[in-house]
């Protein structure tokens, strides 16, 4: 079994490196997609095909101090409805761009809060959202729900939308790291929400808890990940805090000396992780949990399992397609990201034009190399037989490029002609191992703790 001091000699303590929710990560993004082309990869989207639409919201009510996301706060209603006015014009840029018959596989509402929306601008929104692309079967509607920012009427909204997911972020339940993170939110307030959401008949529900936080210890996260198992989550997303107070200034207000260590990092989170497969929730990828009967676990014992944006899933749309300030789109011809800044993203919409600011064509091996890394992040395991067969490469460059990485972990990983596999014992290093398939310079970025 592999110990700290091998993980240490291996560089998973001091090591930053991408989660790797896309290939190439953001901040190779360039100029080189701009609104034009992507208004041409959405007119030439397959007529009746299914897709994967992302509504970003980024208003909070608070600004919470952990959060490195591009958010914004208000405590009027006014900007947000001018907001939902810019999102309702960029859907109908999509209207008259996109073909027949495309519908909808997965739909969700982020941010942001985007349950800071009243009950009117919701169903406004989710109106014209249907109108424009229609939910097809089994089609999967989801809404990041603060529950410091919900009621009954918020939630009636929703459901008649036709909202048949919630995900709620938690964080932790423990008074003096909320405290410390700036997110105030009792277990009272958090069970109160669920049993709304569950009352009106939503029973798939997501959960995000961090590791890393201040002041945390094994029995803080252990008293906390009790406390999330009570509300019995269909899915669990066990998220590394990433401290990158020089990205996200509000992070500067967490004492920095309050933070536990890489190694007490890898002991809280392996203190949750027990607890959820104690629990009998399977493993999804590097820091997912899922009930059983959850998609995600069928997807995954079926080899479906996906990653994207959002994390692990089970969507199989080719297309997403994000609408919002600094959404991001992918299509099987690369990336496309709207103008971060809400101002620029308002601007030009108003002028009849998406505002696609950056993104990525890809090239060369970005394709092969983006499938080897999601295999890795997804199923620990590369199949060369599905390599060989989809992309253009021999087995020899494919088995050298499983030796160049196996040399770099003192020849911890598997390989043999079935393809590399990551056992159980090095699967913390699962980041690292994915980025020895990146082509691209990381120097460019600061990316997060790879614990």
């Amino acid at each position: 079994m592999i110990v700290k001091p091998q993980l240490a000699k291996l560089g998973l303590f001091d090591a930053k490196v991408p989660r790797y929710t896309s290939y190439p990560t953001a901040p190779h993004f360039s100029n080189d997609v701009g609104s034009s082309l992507y208004s041409d990869w959405i007119s030439g989207l397959k007529p009746g095909s299914s897709v994967s639409l992302y509504i970003h919201v980024p208003f909070c009510r608070r600004l919470c101090w952990f959060c490195a996301c591009r958010t914004q706060g208000t405590q009027t209603d006014n900007p947000v409805i001018a907001y939902v006015d810019v999102l309702k014009a960029e859907l109908d840029l999509l209207a008259e761009r996109l073909p027949e018959g495309i519908t909808l596989s997965r739909l969700h509402w982020g941010g942001g809060t985007p349950t800071l929306l009243n009950p009117d601008l919701m169903r406004d929104l989710a109106a014209r959202i249907l109108d424009v692309v229609p939910l097809g079967p089994n089609a999967e509607f989801s809404v990041e729900i603060d529950p410091n920012e919900i009621d009954e009427g918020r939630l009636d909204a929703l459901a008649e939308a036709g909202m048949n997911r919630a995900s709620i972020g938690v964080q932790d339940f423990d008074d003096e790291i909320q405290k410390t993170i700036g997110r105030i939110q009792s277990y009272d307030t958090t069970r109160e929400a669920v049993d709304m959401i569950r009352a009106r008949g939503i029973n798939s529900l997501n959960a995000d808890i961090l590791y890393g936080l201040p002041h945390q210890t094994k029995t803080r996260m252990t008293e906390s990940v009790q406390k999330l198992l009570s509300l019995s989550p269909d899915r669990v997303a066990l998220y590394g805090y990433a401290h990158v107070p020089w990205m996200a200034k509000r992070q500067q207000l967490i004492p920095s000396d309050a933070l536990p260590t890489p190694e007490e990092r890898l002991d809280l989170f392996d203190t949750a992780r027990r607890l959820f497969m104690w629990d009998n929730y399977a493993e999804i990828g590097i820091d997912h949990f899922a009930t059983q009967d959850d998609g995600l676990t069928h997807a995954l014992n079926a080899g479906r399992l996906k990653r994207n944006f959002q994390g692990y899933t089970d969507d199989q749309a080719e297309v997403l397609i994000g609408v919002g300030a600094s959404s991001i789109s992918r299509f099987p011809q690369g990336y496309a990201q709207n103008a971060p800044a809400t101002s620029a993203h308002t601007k030009a919409i108003r002028e009849g034009r998406f505002s696609t600011s950056r993104g990525h064509l890809f090239k060369g091996q970005d394709i092969l190399r983006s499938r080897l890394i999601e295999a890795l992040m997804c199923d620990f395991q590369i199949d060369s037989a599905e390599i060989l067969r989809d992309h253009d490469i021999t087995a020899d460059e494919l088995q050298r490029m499983y030796h160049d990485a196996n040399s770099a972990f003192d020849g911890l990983l598997r390989i043999n002609e079935d393809g590399l596999f990551i056992p159980p014992e090095a699967r913390p290093l699962t980041r690292m191992i994915a980025r020895s398939f990146d082509a691209y310079d990381l120097s460019k970025a600061g990316h997060s703790s790879a614990i």
